[in-house]
């Protein structure tokens, strides 16, 4: 693989992107503002969300998507959840319009959220928009990596989850460097699953950490919240193991810790006091744990799958409740052996 379109010129579209040039991959990195098109092209970084990483000259930016997908195999679509739907039909429209002499085949998805109308990954809402050609094959990029540490080259590793083993083998061999260690699984919903629900996770330790309370808390409110992760897996046919690896658990405790978590910051505001208003207002990216909280609290009610935690996200952040009482309410559960519902 040889080229790859970066769909989405956030902090981690723009790191995946300079990760891909400077390996030589021939790469586009698509913005949907021509503004920040225009910036990072003046400036030779992205001064917007990855300030201070120079990008590689070979990098094309541009608001263009039909020239950002011109010859290129690979689409990496890093645009928040509630945008894939709207981006996929544009790329759809630009497929059938017979416009691109080659269209891209793979289509991998970052994004780590769950659609909130329809309660779709972002495998089935791709599934649903883009052609349905035997060629079209899509995948998932998750792991714990925030994109500054990416930038800064320090050592990472994610993983890869496609439909067929050799779509998994050849997007680890595009992506892995000598620093960006990349693993590849069949399980495509597991990933996914893991992914939304760690987002949440890292809103109720944010929440824990605002409140003031101690690293039992933190510990407590990461373990149960593998426990909710891997009973809605079970419930919707993923591979249990999945979330004792690197897009379960090894991401949960880094949303759940990193001081740059977006979901963590924004629960830890909730935890301090401000309201849900003065934090997405003061946010120039996207938490996806905030509309995720609603997805999953949705699923896993239709699903009928047990997640208190997530159910008490749901309520702090969409029903404005106070995150004590969120608090209280968990611990006033009744006692339950540890694994219920996980095996």
């Amino acid at each position: 693989m040889k080229s790859t379109a970066v769909l989405g010129a956030g902090s981690w579209g723009t790191a995946l992107a300079r990760l891909l040039a400077e390996k030589g991959v021939d790469t586009s990195l698509w913005a949907r503002n021509k503004d920040t098109a225009d910036r990072i092209r003046q400036e030779g970084e992205n001064p917007f969300y990855l300030p201070g990483f120079r990008l590689p000259s070979s990098l094309q930016v541009t608001h263009d998507l039909e020239l950002a997908l011109k010859g290129k195999e690979v689409v990496l679509l890093a645009v928040p959840s509630h945008g894939m739907r709207q981006t996929a039909s544009v790329i759809s429209e630009i497929i059938q319009a017979e416009i691109l002499k080659h269209p891209p085949r793979i289509f991998v998805s970052a994004a780590k959220g769950i659609e909130n109308k329809t309660l779709m990954t972002m495998t089935e809402v791709l599934s649903g928009i883009l052609p349905r050609e035997p060629s079209h094959e899509l995948a998932v990029l998750s792991g714990p990596s925030f994109a500054k540490e990416v930038a800064l080259g320090m050592p990472t590793a994610v993983t890869i989850a496609a439909f067929s083993e050799d779509t998994a083998r050849r997007l680890t061999g595009l992506f892995s460097t000598d620093f960006f260690r990349v693993y590849s699984t069949l399980d495509v919903t597991g990933v996914q699953l893991g992914g939304a629900v760690k987002n949440v996770m890292a809103v109720a330790a944010g929440i824990s950490d605002g409140l003031g309370f101690g690293t039992n808390t933190r510990a407590a409110l990461i373990t149960r919240g593998l426990a909710e992760m891997s009973r809605l897996g079970l419930k919707l046919g993923a591979n249990p193991l999945t979330f004792a690896g690197l897009a379960g658990l090894g991401d949960l405790v880094l949303t759940c810790t990193g001081d740059l978590s977006r979901n963590r910051q924004v629960g830890l505001k909730l935890g301090q006091g401000r309201t849900m208003d003065e934090i997405l207002s003061s946010m120039n990216q996207v938490a996806e744990g905030v509309r995720t909280s609603k997805s999953l609290y949705r699923l896993s009610r239709k699903h009928g799958v047990e997640m208190p935690i997530t159910e008490e996200v749901y309520k702090v952040v969409h029903q404005g409740l106070d995150p004590r009482k969120a608090v209280r309410s968990l611990l006033d559960r009744p006692p339950k052996p540890e694994l219920h519902g996980v095996i």
